[in-house]
């Protein structure tokens, strides 16, 4: 983790173009919500991941390589577990049976509360860095057991914790059939009654809370500038709802992404460790002294490593959907494979044929 000054006008002037860029994606959604084409969401996801290089060899320009090879392996990183949040989005959509043309304006909203939980993080975990410098440890040991529940916890995992859920909700609240547009709560004979809309955002909020807590160790054990932690959020989180509808059809037959993302948080995990291990200061180890012995993993080393497990992963999952004749070259311009649809119908059904319940027992 190395030592540079970023100059402030380029914070200042990075934070106002991304906010630009932000609010003027948020009024394309508002002002014109549709499904995007497999073209359109490719040309966007395009110009995101550009967008980013761009920035990145800015940063280094503007403060020397150490600051962009940070930039980028800390981008890569939060990109690749922003891959596995946009699988469990997919699986939020599809049990609650989100109507496509709702389902830009959804995802824009969990990545508003996406930034928001992460930038409360990125402020709390700066100001805990700044005053206690065993908090690697402890961050070091949290990735470790994450990367070990990503590794040996199936994806049906998520399903079931979203399943209980909605079970407790709709025994509380009294819940409509259907969608009224964005409207979370609307009137049905009389009475005022909450719409599916309001357990898909608490959903998604959830998830967003949830893998906040994994990505912003994550990042400080790339880089401890708040600046570059923020700034590589945004860039993995920019592009990501375009990426719903280029990929999210297709992630859950990526079967060996998650051993790579577990990969990744582990190997972030061992270097936080050894970074708490050189700044030791506990006294019950090493007598309170640094541990020199221990090898300091650089940013390109770690740059290095987070490339080549993401690829090692997508390249094995393909080539195993390529000799299991499930891959379809075709798929980017295909909304889904009939397999697909069923799949995504059965949860649908089973949501539908639950909320109809509702009504009946509206809960208190």
């Amino acid at each position: 983790m190395s030592d540079f000054v970023i100059p402030v006008w380029f914070e200042i002037s990075s934070f106002i173009v991304l906010s630009l860029i932000l609010i003027f994606d948020l009024l394309l959604v508002v002002r014109r919500p549709h499904v995007p084409s497999p073209r359109e969401s490719a040309l966007w996801v395009g110009f995101y991941v550009v967008l980013a290089i761009i920035f990145g060899g800015l940063m280094f320009a503007v403060a020397g390589p150490d600051a962009g090879g940070e930039f980028f392996a800390g981008w890569l990183t939060e990109y690749s577990l922003s891959i596995d949040n946009l699988f469990v989005f997919v699986i939020i959509m599809a049990q609650f049976a989100v109507p496509k043309k709702m389902q830009q304006e959804v995802l824009m909203i969990g990545i508003i509360l996406a930034l928001l939980f992460r930038g409360i993080f990125i402020l709390l975990g700066a100001t805990l860095i700044e005053n206690f410098s065993w908090i690697f440890y402890i961050f070091g040991l949290f990735l470790l057991i994450t990367a070990a529940q990503q590794a040996f916890s199936g994806r049906e995992d998520d399903e079931a914790r979203e399943n209980a859920l909605i079970r407790f909700l709709r025994k509380r609240i009294a819940i409509t059939d259907d969608y009224h547009g964005m409207k979370m709560r609307t009137v049905v004979d009389g009475r005022k009654v909450w719409t599916p809309l309001l357990i898909v955002l608490i959903a998604i909020g959830t998830t967003d809370l949830i893998f906040a807590l994994d990505s912003i160790p994550a990042i400080f054990g790339i880089t401890q500038s708040p600046f570059i932690v923020f700034t590589a959020n945004v860039f993995a989180l920019m592009g990501l709802r375009q990426l719903y509808f280029l990929l999210g059809h297709l992630v859950d037959k990526l079967e060996y992404l998650k051993y790579g993302i577990a990969f990744i948080l582990a190997f972030i995990g061992v270097k936080l460790v050894f970074h708490a291990m050189h700044e030791n200061e506990l006294p019950f180890i090493n007598g309170g002294q640094p541990i020199e012995w221990v090898p300091d993993i650089d940013t390109w080393t770690s740059l290095g490593v987070i490339i080549g497990a993401m690829a090692l992963a997508v390249a094995a999952s393909l080539i195993k959907l390529r000799i299991e004749h499930r891959y379809l070259p075709t798929a980017l311009a295909l909304s889904a494979d009939d397999d697909d649809d069923d799949a995504a119908d059965a949860p649908a059904e089973a949501t539908r044929s639950a909320t109809s319940g509702a009504k009946a027992d509206p809960g208190p």
